[in-house]
């Protein structure tokens, strides 16, 4: 597992992760308590946490199918959406290997017929997995393409 202890490292992760996957990436950031949007209970003005630190936000888009984007959090954490399902609060260190599972083809939606039900499951190594529910009507071609 890699560690990245800040954003920018995260950044430079996902750069090499969308070069290894031949991906395009998009990426923004915002920096300063004013900008990061999980601070927005700052001052007016205010940039800086209160020791003295700018807290850094980005926000990568990677090109191609599936529609994969993440935001990385000042907190060590991150939103990952992957065809517009959700994986809140996802630690800063399993996000490349969350990424390699999904581009990498390991990643999976299972069916339920009671209750009736789909799940997006995302595999790590060392036997930890990730999984959030999808909607039938949220199918999108790729999650249909991956259901077990």
């Amino acid at each position: 597992m890699d560690h990245l202890p800040t954003t920018e490292a995260a950044v430079t992760a996902l750069r090499a992760i969308a070069a290894e996957y031949a991906r395009e990436i998009q990426v923004s950031h915002d920096i300063g308590a004013d900008q990061t949007s999980r601070r927005s209970a700052s001052g007016v003005g205010v940039t800086t946490d209160p020791d003295g630190s700018l807290p850094h936000e980005a926000y990568a888009e990677f090109g191609g199918s599936p529609v994969v984007d993440v935001r990385l959090f000042p907190d060590d954490d991150a939103l990952i959406k992957v065809e517009g399902v959700e994986f809140h609060d996802i630690p800063r260190d399993e996000v490349p290997g969350f990424l390699r599972s999904v581009f990498g083809g390991l990643a999976y939606v299972k069916g339920r017929f009671f209750p009736p039900g789909y799940f997006l499951i995302v595999p790590l190594p060392g036997d930890r997995t990730y999984k959030q529910a999808v909607t039938m009507i949220s199918l999108t071609p790729w999650l249909s393409g991956r259901v077990r």
